[in-house]
């Protein structure tokens, strides 16, 4: 009911004003339907008392004056009506309003309760969250600390094995080094030794080749090669006497020829040097011992 004068008040008060311009109307046609029935009666054959026109009037503006206060009354009483009325919608407004203000503050609060219970509700699922955050995050520390010390252990293991492996092949290798140095050493000394053995022997037998016939035979083969070799100069003379310097390879190849003192001339020399190089390759010698890079023969072909 109240909801319904809220949202009805202009028509509910529009209709009590009608219905009081209504009465208010409906009273003067009143009034003026008989003051237009005392005008237009006609007098009756009566015996009448003749009543004097001042109290004529005086009643009418009694009648009148009633008319006046009736319209006034119920004019006083649609208002007084119409007051009640707009009081009461007033009223019933009022109550309205507080009804639903007091509607409003109950779903207000409730939905400030629902609000803070779901805060509340919130509060604690976050808490709980959090709590098992870092119950995983703990676990997942723990873990990762775990793994990280196996593996710390594991490379150390590892590191442990592999420097023992090292160590191991490092003294392997060593023993082996040794043990190759030692053999090299004796098989460097037993080397030496046969080597020096070996130039004894040659010096020793140089020395008895040297000191033999086989070398003076030698040398007489190298001469008479090279003087058969000579063409002999026109300037030559009796008697030449020269030393020359001849180098040769293993084989008898020469490859070098100079004299070095010589009591012939120029022509004489050359003719030597050439006489050395038509005579290669030179005689071998009868032992090998006896050959020499660098020899010094003296060089008489008048002997």
């Amino acid at each position: 009911m109240p909801g319904f004068l809220r949202e009805h008040s202009w028509p509910v008060a529009a209709s009590l004003l009608l219905h009081l311009l209504l009465v208010i109307g409906f009273v003067l046609m009143t009034y003026v339907s008989r003051e237009k029935r005392l005008a237009t009666l006609q007098p009756l054959p009566i015996d009448a008392v003749v009543v004097d026109s001042q109290t004529l009037h005086a009643a009418q503006r009694a009648v009148a004056d009633r008319a006046q206060q009736e319209i006034a009354r119920a004019v006083a009483e649609a208002k007084a009506k119409a007051d009640a009325a707009a009081e009461a919608n007033a009223a019933a407004e009022a109550k309205a309003a507080q009804a639903v203000q007091a509607e409003d503050a109950a779903k207000a609060a409730d939905a400030a309760k629902a609000a803070a219970e779901q805060h509340q509700a919130e509060q604690v699922q976050r808490e709980a969250d959090e709590k098992a955050a870092a119950t995983a995050a703990r676990e997942k520390a723990t873990a990762v600390a775990a793994r990280e010390e196996a593996r710390k252990a594991l490379e150390a293991r590892q590191a442990a094995e592999v420097k023992q492996a090292a160590e191991a092949r490092a003294a392997a290798e060593a023993k082996q080094a040794a043990d190759a140095k030692r053999a090299a050493d004796e098989r460097s000394r037993q080397d030496r030794e046969a080597e020096l053995r070996r130039q004894l022997a040659d010096e020793e037998h140089v020395s008895a080749v040297q000191s033999g016939p086989l070398r003076d035979r030698y040398i007489a083969l190298l001469r008479n090669s090279i003087q058969n070799a000579w063409i002999k100069p026109a300037s030559a003379v009796a008697g030449i006497d020269c030393l020359v310097e001849v180098t040769q390879v293993p084989g008898g190849a020469v490859t070098g020829a100079r004299v070095k003192q010589c009591n012939g001339d120029a022509a004489v020399r050359q003719s030597i040097e050439n006489a050395v190089y038509r005579a290669s390759p030179l005689p071998d010698p009868p032992d090998p011992a006896l050959f020499e890079r660098n020899l010094v023969l003296r060089f008489r072909p008048n002997e």
